[in-house]
């Protein structure tokens, strides 16, 4: 299966720096482009490379000018906070439980660098919070239906870091629902082989748009 980008390991570890250069832009041109109109991006994979995946698609879109928020959906092994320099709760899953406005989990991170020029405000992020074994019931909630849609009314482009194939599609599903474009993020080694066809067949029976796979080195 063709990836429809390759994304080389020196920008991703930028990107987690929250660092933005020249290549990282150029290296996430092309999905900016793929997914472009969308008001919601669904990113999911394994757990390295969907998480630089949204961060970086995020963080080139508010490099850009759009206004532009990441959502982490990965309840049961967040790790958002911890790659960002974020504080870790209250989250997602602190709000969908009733024990956090939303005021309280939005985060603006600040992005530096030569390629944030026509950046007018911070990306807003939200992480997921503590982790929980329960998070499909959360995610099928009527409060996470409420928060995704305030998210896509109150920002250009949301990026979501969805839940991963790996721990069941039952949560990928919930998340699927709110969803316009679907990206899978894989290494290369995870790239070639049976996985990304089966994961690209899972995706095209769910409702977002899959815009392609892109590939991690």
């Amino acid at each position: 299966m063709k990836a429809l980008a390759k994304i080389g390991p020196r920008s991703s570890a930028d990107l987690r720096a929250g660092t933005l250069r020249r290549r990282d832009l150029e290296a996430f041109d092309l999905l900016l482009e793929a997914v472009g109109g969308s008001g919601t991006v669904l990113v999911t994979g394994t757990d390295g490379p969907a998480r630089d995946g949204a961060v970086g698609l995020a963080a080139a879109a508010a490099a850009a000018g759009t206004r532009t928020a990441l959502l982490e959906c990965e309840l049961a092994t967040p790790a958002l906070a911890r790659e960002l320099g974020l504080i870790a709760e209250p989250g997602l899953h602190e709000y969908l439980r009733g024990e956090a406005q939303a005021t309280q989990i939005l985060q603006p991170l600040v992005l530096a660098g030569p390629g944030t020029a026509r950046a007018t405000e911070p990306l807003a992020c939200v992480v997921a919070g503590r982790p929980t074994p329960d998070g499909q019931a959360l995610l099928e909630s009527d409060a996470f239906r409420h928060a995704a849609a305030r998210l896509a009314s109150g920002y250009e482009l949301v990026v979501v870091d969805g839940p991963r194939p790996a721990r069941g599609m039952g949560q990928l599903e919930a998340v699927a629902g709110h969803a316009d474009t679907a990206l899978a993020c894989l290494s290369s080694s995870e790239a070639r082989g049976r996985y990304p066809r089966r994961l690209r067949r899972a995706l095209r029976g769910m409702p977002p748009r899959f815009a392609g796979l892109v590939s991690f080195e």
